[in-house]
Parts: C-alpha cells; sequence; structure tokens
C-alpha cells in the first residue's frame, strides 16, 4: 500500500466517526425524549433495507449466522448503548466514556488475529488515555453511572465486532454494500420488537423528530457504516479503533458551536493528544511491507511444517 493510498483510506474511514459525532447532539437535540431503542431502530432498520432493496444480494452457509453476530455486535447492541450513554451523558463527556475502544481491540487483535503489540500502538493508547483524561477530568459536569457503564458495554461491542470482521471478511459474492446492509438489517430487526414491546411508537412526531431520525439512519447508519466497513478491509483493526477517537472531537466541536459549552486549556491539549495518537496510530508504508514480509514467511513455515 503506497503512502498516497493509505493516508486516503485514513481520510475516508475517518469521516464514519466524524459523522458519529455528530450522534449525541442530533439524539438529545432532535429525537424525542426517553425512547432510545425506538431511535436504535430507526437509524439501523430502514439504511439497512434500502441497501438490500438497491443489492438484492444474500449471504449463504455460514455466513448466515457470521452476519446476524456481527450485526449484533457493530449494530444492535453497539447503537443501544450509544443512544442509552447519550441520554444519560452529555455529548462529549458520552463519547469520550466510549473511547477506551483501542485499549481493547489491541488486547482482542492479539488473541484473535494474532497481532503483535507493537511499541507505536502502546505509545499512542498512553497518548489516547492522557488526552481522555485532561478532556475528561476537567468537565465541570458529574458522570452518571449507568451512562458509564453503558458506554463500556457498547464500546466493548464494536471493539469485538471491529475484531471479528477483520478476521471473518466478507463474504464471496457479497458487496460492501450489501454486508453493509445485512449487518444494519439484521441488527434493527433485533432492536425492533424490543422497542415496541417497551417503548411502542410516539404519538406525534414534529418535522424536527423526523428530520433527526432521517439524518442518523442516511448519514450516521448508511455511509457511516459503509466507510467503516471499507476501511476494516483496508486498515489494520487497531488504527481502525483509534479512529474512533474522531467522533469524541467531533462531539465537542458541535458542543462547542451550537450548545455553547467551553473548554479548558487543558481540555484542549487532550483533543490535540487525540489528534497525535490518530495520527501515531496510521500505518507507515514501509512498516507495512515489513510486516507483509514476515507473515509470508511465517505462513511458508506452516506450510513447510504442515506438509
Amino acid at each position: 500500500m503506497t503512502k498516497g493510498n493509505t493516508w486516503l483510506n485514513v481520510f475516508l474511514t475517518a469521516l464514519a466517526p466524524t459523522m458519529w459525532g455528530s450522534t449525541y447532539i442530533v439524539t438529545t437535540e432532535l429525537l424525542p425524549d426517553n425512547m432510545p431503542l425506538l431511535a436504535s431502530t430507526i437509524r439501523a432498520l430502514p439504511a439497512g433495507l434500502l441497501l438490500l432493496l438497491i443489492c438484492r444480494t444474500m449471504p449463504s452457509g455460514k455466513w448466515w449466522g457470521r452476519i446476524a453476530i456481527l450485526g449484533a455486535l457493530n449494530i444492535g447492541a453497539f447503537f443501544y448503548c450509544l443512544f442509552m450513554t447519550a441520554y444519560y451523558l452529555p455529548g462529549g463527556v458520552a463519547s469520550l466514556v466510549m473511547s477506551v475502544q483501542p485499549m481493547i481491540v489491541i488486547a482482542l487483535s492479539a488473541l484473535v488475529l494474532n497481532t503483535r503489540f507493537l511499541k507505536v500502538h502502546i505509545y499512542a493508547s498512553l497518548l489516547g488515555i492522557a488526552g481522555i483524561a485532561l478532556l475528561v477530568l476537567n468537565s465541570t459536569i458529574n458522570l452518571n453511572w449507568q451512562g458509564v457503564v453503558s458506554g463500556l458495554i457498547g464500546t466493548t461491542c464494536m471493539a469485538t465486532g471491529i475484531v471479528f470482521t477483520k478476521h471473518w471478511g466478507r463474504p464471496e459474492g457479497l458487496s460492501l454494500l450489501g454486508f453493509t446492509g445485512w449487518q444494519l438489517t439484521f441488527g434493527g430487526l433485533m432492536l425492533l420488537p424490543i422497542a415496541l414491546f417497551q417503548e411502542g411508537i410516539p404519538a406525534t412526531l414534529t418535522t424536527t423528530n423526523i428530520a433527526g431520525y432521517a439524518y442518523l439512519s442516511l448519514v450516521g447508519a448508511l455511509l457511516g457504516y459503509m466507510l467503516w466497513f471499507r476501511g476494516i478491509e483496508k486498515l489494520p483493526a487497531v488504527t481502525i479503533s483509534f479512529l474512533g477517537f474522531l467522533s469524541s472531537l467531533a462531539a465537542l466541536i458541535l458542543g462547542y458551536v451550537f450548545l455553547d459549552q467551553t473548554f479548558t486549556t487543558l481540555q484542549i491539549l487532550g483533543a490535540i493528544a487525540i489528534v497525535a495518537c490518530v495520527y501515531l496510530s496510521t500505518p507507515k508504508p514501509q512498516a507495512e511491507v515489513k510486516e507483509d514480509i514476515v507473515n509470508a514467511d511465517d505462513t511458508s513455515k506452516l506450510e513447510e511444517q504442515r506438509a
């Protein structure tokens, strides 16, 4: 992979968490109160069904089960936790609680993908933790324990989804649009009966509510997850997880612009630290070539042993 291609893939993938950073402000400002399950369902299911109508392709064999699992991890469980966190915590704080994801992905990648721990990832993790600490510890808003727990469960689900999406890849004959559509559809269908049973349907929907739901479904889910799953195919899982920090920055910037939130000098330094850790985690072409050579050597040795 050339340097230009690497940074293009990083840029396109980074658009997804940047879009998701707006989820928090849209949820609190545009959607009906206290209906996180319905919001999660409407975000996922219409976008998934639209993609399936466009693609008209289906998985087969073991991929039905795999996509169901990925749909639960990446969409169903994650969306529910995401909206619960958004209702319990302010936007910036909510996204920051969920930004422990890279550390979880690093550990899971070592177990599932046999990825080696690299010093640069350790440095990036420490820098990211420092950035999170500066942003959160200097916040004047108290943390709600329910929001923190929801955030941690949600980020663990997504971290697991990233690793297993990388591990399993994409089934032959299923396009990126179809792969995204089936996951959104499975995730939405898992949430639908629970949402209807626990929350029902709002008596009335305002134009603002409809606009909020449409934005989350078409931009946040359909476009965002297409870019995200494309990125998982093109970039290392650990790099993908660090890009999730950009969701925090987007939420903070939107809070500053639209909600009149202010930041201290230490919080600004924390934001800079997060940008730096994302940069450190980006794969360098030379390092990728060396890693490919090592992996090829390892594969050759395994084949020799099997023979």
